[in-house]
């Protein structure tokens, strides 16, 4: 049977009230997220919508998605990679009117409540109401965003509002608030959290088992997440963690489009090259200027919605990679979460304890939502673009937890200390050497992106007086350079308070 994979899209929607009007100019507010299509589901006391970008089966997966009896609804972003098992298993009990994994959610529903996303595996934000509930639930790792606030509708009657990015929201709302990774909320009981990263101490193991385990585990994540009816791509930055996953996916797929950007002359793109000249993809690069960076970047800073200074360089490459993968594929494959399993921040060599880099290793993972993951989803979804990220599924993190972090920061006889070191051990016959064992550099860095900020921004930046900016708006941030980028998103919102408190922020994160 072919399968439809979840789209990626937009969802949105309301609590309390009947009235569409908040939830019909959310979808318009999400166009961007799914351009291939809308609906709406209204009953007495909430509203649902859905924008769709549709990845397979243009026709079977529109949403809203109802169960048989037609009572109960739900708008769905995602993708459960084990959705063909929850299906075979409810089809007995269950008839499906879709292809549609989405449908196997609501199904799923009917049969385990509020079990429903503990039994999922994939990435996923979803909402489903029924005559008398709402039930809303964001994926474990929160791959997927999704937002909430309380507001009123157009008679003033109060509503509880959700959409999948804070623009929908912000300007009506009277509170925003990121919804929590690994949890749900119920109509009945409110938020309740169903997963955690685990928390065990490392396997004792041989050290041979440890590298075997994490190349198994991989390669089983990789291929999960291969499903689908179009041309799959991968970010290829020719550095470890995206050539790795390149080069696992390349040898299941007839073909592979690779993606890379940078500057000219820069090493991402030289080292981009070897990797995909290795593994045989179809490579696509692109190389950015200062102008054009500049010209871009209100809408760069307006999709992330943060001013993060390290999220908004990190996402000034990834805007243009998506923006080139999009012309070639909708589907593509990242290698975030590899740095924060394996060790792989400039940062973790100041931490000399095994165990306290391992409880900072699980930290990370846990604070990925609101930074790393949100700038992979904003800017592939600004372009249409559905990412995936391999290193980030629930049993490979499990796994890559279980190896000890002395395997991961790795001295060597000469005393250096060598990041990643049981990644890149379980995986150096998929690539060259000089790709396996290179240094760890930022996608900012790699790219060029650094040097091509300062050119662009030197007379921006010149017109901040730092002191009297952060006088004047009680901003806490960094330089000039992060002042510039908070007024350019602050300029985005009439309220712009509400998004700006809930901006993740990798200072503040930081910590042991």
């Amino acid at each position: 049977m072919v399968y439809d994979c979840a789209d990626m899209c937009g969802i949105a929607g309301t609590w309390g009230s009947s009235d569409p009007a908040h939830c019909a100019r959310a979808l318009d507010g999400l166009q961007h997220r799914g351009p291939d299509g809308s609906g709406m589901h209204a009953q007495s006391n909430g509203v649902l919508g859905h924008r769709r970008l549709a990845i397979m089966d243009p026709v079977g997966g529109a949403q809203p998605l109802y169960t048989e009896a037609g009572g109960t609804a739900i708008v769905a972003n995602g993708e459960i990679y084990n959705f063909p098992t929850l299906r075979s298993d409810l089809a007995g009990h269950h008839t499906f009117r879709t292809t549609s994994d989405n449908e196997a959610i609501v199904h799923l529903f009917e049969e385990c409540d509020t079990d429903t996303p503990s039994a999922l595996e994939g990435m996923f934000a979803f909402a489903i109401c029924t005559e008398d509930r709402l039930f809303v639930a964001r994926d474990p790792i929160g791959i997927k965003p999704l937002y909430y606030g309380r507001g009123v509708d157009s008679a003033g009657a109060p509503v509880w509002a959700f959409a999948s990015e804070m623009a929908p929201l912000a300007d009506w709302v009277n509170e925003l608030h990121e919804f929590p990774a690994g949890s749900y909320f119920d109509s009945r009981a409110g938020f309740v959290t169903y997963y955690r990263v685990p928390s065990a101490p490392p396997a004792q193991r041989a050290v041979e088992t440890h590298v075997a385990m994490v190349r198994e585990g991989l390669e089983r994540a990789v291929e999960s997440h291969l499903m689908s009816d179009v041309p799959v791509g991968a970010f290829l930055s020719g550095g470890l963690d995206s050539s790795v996953i390149a080069a696992m996916a390349r040898k299941h797929l007839g073909e592979l489009h690779t993606f890379s950007v940078g500057i000219a002359g820069s090493s991402d793109i030289s080292a981009a090259r070897r990797a995909a000249a290795h593994i045989g993809s179809i490579h696509h690069e692109y190389l950015m200027t200062a102008a054009e960076v500049l010209s871009c970047l209100p809408e760069i800073i307006g999709a992330l919605e943060s001013f993060d200074q390290d999220l908004v360089r990190s996402a000034v490459p990834t805007y243009f990679c998506s923006r080139l993968a999009a012309e070639h594929v909708k589907v593509i494959l990242t290698g975030e979460g590899a740095d924060e399993l394996f060790a792989g921040y400039a940062y973790h060599r100041g931490i000399s304890d095994p165990d306290t880099l391992h409880r900072e290793l699980r930290r990370s993972v846990s604070a990925l939502h609101n930074i790393n993951l949100q700038r992979v989803d904003r800017l592939t979804m600004r372009h249409g673009l559905e990412a995936r990220v391999p290193f980030l599924d629930t049993r490979f993190i499990e796994l890559a937890l279980s190896v000890p972090a002395d395997l991961k920061l790795r001295r060597t006889p000469d005393g250096q200390q060598l990041d990643k070191w049981a990644l890149r051990t379980a995986c150096e016959d998929l690539l060259p050497a000089d790709i396996v064992w290179r240094g760890k550099e930022q996608f900012d860095e790699g790219s060029g992106t650094l040097d091509l900020l300062r050119e662009a921004l030197e007379p921006l930046l010149g017109e901040i007086d730092l002191d009297r900016y952060r006088a004047a708006t009680g901003a806490e941030v960094r330089s000039t350079e992060e002042a510039l980028y908070h007024k350019i998103l602050s300029g985005r919102f009439a309220r712009p308070e509400l998004v700006l408190a809930n901006v993740g922020r990798w200072t503040e994160d930081r910590h042991l």
